[in-house]
């Protein structure tokens, strides 16, 4: 109700003490005020910084972490033997081969090694290495092989037990790799993928990892390590963290990797990460980012098994600009099937076409 100049003169005028309190809530509530415009522009200038338009509730990264370990100059390694590349020079007069080529084929994108041959894999890693250092590229190379991996389902396998036979896969791996540059993927979904695994299993996992990627650190110095760390959608951040504890992290490691062979836009994923990395507490640790299939997102259902209407993802590099966030790559072969088109790791002409559309 509006009051007249009578009325208010004829107010009793309140005590000198309840003036200054009522000058002192004045001040309080103008302080309040600035200090939530200033939030606000915070958040709105990182939510800039991101490749992807930014949600309501920006993650803010902590202070602490560091620039990305790579410049932004650097180039990946095109290993001319990838799956897309190899079906490209087998079906040359297919209409969908110069999309594959030049889309997925002639793009970096990791090498996944698997088999349970130790010379071969050490043969395999080292001519990976020894082409990458000659043309001057980085190459980015993927362990999977921890035993029971997959949990036993679409992507089954392993070297047999975590103990000796291992160990030795992990020796030859590390000799392929020997004194070159190499960007290693530590054994995807093997901290996220625990559910399966008895409480000694799972002690006997994080002992596997810890000897992998101290015996890289300690045999092929130049190799940066990441663990895999899942993705934004699967363990919260802080159990990430214990488990990535547990298997030496902070004593080996030179960060994590997430979204690998999954379809998350790349801010959740940045945002998981850098969430992960703040919970260890370890500002030298760096992320990498799966790019190669996220570039429509994930599904409503969030399907991780082939889903349809998926695209490729940002390119290949370590031009980030993201504070902590080493790069993006390719780990997942575009084309490649999870299991659901096709056996796990089969190359489906298909759908990696449908990818480029």
């Amino acid at each position: 109700m509006f009051t007249g100049p009578r009325d208010r003169a004829d107010r009793a005028r309140p005590p000198a003490r309840s003036r200054r309190a009522a000058r002192l809530s004045r001040g309080m509530a103008h302080v309040l005020v600035m200090v939530l415009i200033t939030e606000v522009v915070m958040a709105i200038t990182t939510a800039g910084t991101l490749p992807e338009p930014a949600a309501t509730h920006a993650f803010r990264p902590p202070p602490s972490v560091t620039k990305p370990f790579y410049p932004a100059t650097t180039r990946f390694y095109t290993d001319p033997h990838n799956p897309a590349a190899s079906w490209v020079r087998a079906h040359p007069r297919d209409r969908r081969a110069a999309a594959i080529r030049q889309r997925i084929a002639d793009q970096p994108q990791a090498a996944w090694f698997t088999e349970t041959n130790e010379s071969l894999v050490e043969e395999r890693a080292r001519g990976l290495v020894d082409a990458a250092t000659a043309r001057r590229r980085l190459p980015v190379l993927v362990a999977y092989a921890i035993p029971q991996r997959d949990c036993e389902q679409y992507s089954a396998g392993g070297s047999g037990d975590p103990g000796v036979a291992y160990r030795r896969w992990i020796d030859a791996f590390t000799r392929g790799i020997g004194d070159r540059p190499a960007l290693v993927v530590l054994e995807p979904d093997a901290l996220a993928h625990l559910g399966c695994l008895r409480k000694r299993q799972r002690t006997e996992r994080f002992a596997a990892l810890a000897y992998a990627a101290r015996t890289l650190r300690e045999r092929a110095p130049r190799a940066r390590v990441y663990y895999d760390a899942g993705n934004s959608g699967w363990q919260p951040a802080r159990t990430m963290a214990a488990r990535l504890r547990h298997a030496g992290i902070d004593r080996y490691g030179d960060g994590i990797a997430v979204n690998v062979s999954n379809f998350n836009a790349t801010r959740d994923e940045v945002r998981y990460g850098l969430s992960v990395l703040a919970e260890l507490r370890r500002p030298r640790l760096g992320v990498v980012v799966d790019t190669s299939r996220n570039g429509a997102g994930p599904t409503s259902k969030h399907q991780f098994c082939d889903p349809p209407g998926r695209r490729l993802g940002r390119a290949p590099t370590a031009a980030t600009g993201i504070p902590g966030v080493d790069a993006f790559l390719w780990v997942k072969q575009p084309g490649q099937a999870d299991g659901c088109a096709a056996g796990a790791g089969v190359f489906v002409p298909g759908y990696a076409y449908r990818l480029t559309g």
